[in-house]
């Protein structure tokens, strides 16, 4: 399917819900809405409500339309048809000349099939990321693969996203490689230089975050065990923004809670976060865009998962991919923790997945294909960054 050519401004509509999203496509809809070549028109489904209002405010982000879509433990069936639903009359009131989703959430999936259902091309952003395993990550894997075959514009964030998008059937001339825009956000937020570190002593610095369903329960449970005997040592202080699903909080408070060096949180703004990531010494994730933010400050993540659709890191040698198992989770973070040479490879490693112009390809990518004159070309040459001396500081190599 090829865009009809037409007059700009193009009318481009941003579907976003999460907090990732509305990291990842916050330099897109900054730059539309600063070209007099689009119309950003920003949706937001709620998926994350509470995480998202203050913070697309500081990230300088109008949102025209909201939803309110959410339930408590809705299921998964549920959310997709509300979405569904809510978005097509959405998608039919304003008629834009595109739809644009990003990453392998439940709004992007069902973005990209409203804006299908209504004949509207979709950009995906963050496109060919796979693990191979259709139910690991659940949803993401499957979402992300079903997004594939809607979508007209394929942004990969790496060559290894574009290649298993082309091995997949998807034509090379709707493939684009262009980085990651969460580095492009990164190395705004840090040069806006506002947000708040919420480490408070000199101990040895960790950051904690668990999310994914795949982890809830009982594996969730034993991982917050062996988190709190990492903080017995009394060398590390431990930071932990809680996630506001309840099956989360369920498995994590009762095991995080009263221990001297734990702090856990509520969900922290974007600005808060990122100048935690950067005071911290080692991330423990099973988060997805938090292995692509880590090496791009130089700080060592182990990934608590048993795959992952970013294996560019663990190959760079930026991340490790450590499993579930608690026992296997705390030794590799002792590991990092006391042996200096192994954590200075991991912490040197490197950035593969952009140099901070991701959003510049994706604007003027679309620009040229709508038949608009694009006022700067599109950066060149290779997206790996070398890791940054300090904030901000980048270089290509």
């Amino acid at each position: 399917m090829s865009p009809n050519i037409i007059s700009a401004p193009v009318r481009a509509m941003l579907v976003l819900g999460t907090r990732p999203e509305a990291i990842k496509l916050a330099p897109v809809a900054r730059a539309m809405a600063a070209s007099p070549l689009f119309d950003p028109i920003v949706v937001t489904t709620g998926q994350h409500r509470e995480m998202l209002h203050q913070m697309l405010d500081l990230l300088r982000v109008e949102v025209r339309t909201e939803l309110d879509v959410m339930r408590d433990r809705q299921e998964l069936s549920k959310l997709t048809a509300r979405l569904v639903d809510g978005l097509g009359e959405v998608v039919r009131e304003h008629r834009p000349d595109l739809v644009i989703v990003q990453g392998d959430t439940t709004t992007a999936l069902t973005g990209a099939l409203a804006a299908f259902y209504e004949h509207i091309p979709v950009a995906h952003v963050e496109a060919g990321l796979r693990t191979g395993v259709l139910d690991n990550p659940f949803p993401e894997e499957a979402n992300r693969r079903l997004i594939g075959r809607l979508a007209r514009w394929h942004f990969a964030p790496t060559p290894r996203a574009a290649r298993h998008l082309t091995a997949e059937g998807v034509p090379a001339t709707q493939v684009f490689t262009t980085g990651n825009t969460v580095i492009d956000n990164l190395l705004w937020v840090l040069e806006e230089g506002t947000g708040n570190n919420l480490f408070r002593t000199g101990l040895r610095r960790a950051l904690l975050t668990l999310h994914r369903r795949e982890n809830q329960g009982d594996k969730m449970r034993a991982m917050g065990k062996a988190m709190r005997r990492l903080a017995d040592r009394g060398d590390v202080e431990m930071v932990v923004p809680l996630h506001k699903s309840p099956a989360v909080r369920d498995a994590l408070l009762p095991e995080l809670t009263d221990h001297p060096n734990i702090r856990v949180v509520e969900p922290l703004g974007y600005l808060d976060f990122s100048a935690t990531l950067a005071a911290c010494d080692l991330v423990l994730t099973d988060s997805g865009g938090i292995q692509e933010e880590a090496p791009s400050l130089g700080k060592p993540a182990l990934v608590l998962r048993t795959t992952t659709e970013r294996p560019e890191a663990v190959e760079a040698g930026a991340a490790r991919l450590v499993g579930t198992e608690p026992e296997v989770i705390l030794n590799a973070a002792i590991h990092l923790l006391d042996d200096a040479e192994a954590y200075e490879r991991m912490a040197t490693a490197g950035n593969p997945f952009g140099d901070g112009h991701a959003t510049d390809r994706i604007v003027a990518q679309l620009a040229e294909d709508f038949g608009a004159d694009a006022e700067t070309e599109p950066p060149s040459g290779p997206l790996i960054a070398s890791r940054p001396d300090g904030p901000g500081s980048y270089s290509t190599a």
